[in-house]
């Protein structure tokens, strides 16, 4: 006695209803877009302070990195994850998160085989990737040009 394909596709629509995209996609740009304005507002705030540009470019990543890394730690970011979707994943607050939310997930296990040894299991393949594929395009890069 079974269920066929069609009678469980009909149980997981009904089970399953449709997401607003719309909304979604509304949310993401307004989250998204306010952490880039406030990434500028933070460095047009320093700039103020005389800092060579150099010291500018590295304030607001790094003020963003540890705002991400406490409001994960207390639980704020995933709330807020849950309303601004893709939009918390503007590219260094989502690393962030996703170094900072195993670490505390594991921590139980211990600082080396818990926090340390999972930091980096999201995010990890990405700098690996990452890595390997730069590597592997500066070559190519290189071949072409010479």
């Amino acid at each position: 006695m079974g269920i066929s394909k069609d009678d469980y596709s009909k149980m997981t629509d009904k089970a399953s209803p449709g997401s607003p995209v719309i909304l979604n996609c509304v949310k993401a740009f307004i989250f998204g877009g306010g952490i880039c304005a406030f990434a500028e507002i933070v460095s047009e705030a320093f700039s103020h302070f005389n800092l060579e540009e150099k010291e500018l470019k590295l304030i607001a990543p790094a003020l963003i990195i540890i705002i991400t890394a406490i409001l994960t730690g207390i639980g704020v970011y995933d709330k807020i994850a849950r309303h601004a979707g893709a939009g918390c994943a503007v590219p260094i607050s989502g690393f962030a998160n996703a170094v900072v939310a195993p670490a505390l997930e594991f921590q139980h296990e211990g600082y080396v085989l818990g926090t340390a040894a999972q930091m980096f299991s999201i995010a990890g393949p990405v700098i690996v990737y990452g890595t390997a594929t730069s590597v592997i395009y500066g070559f190519i890069y290189y071949l072409v040009t010479k």
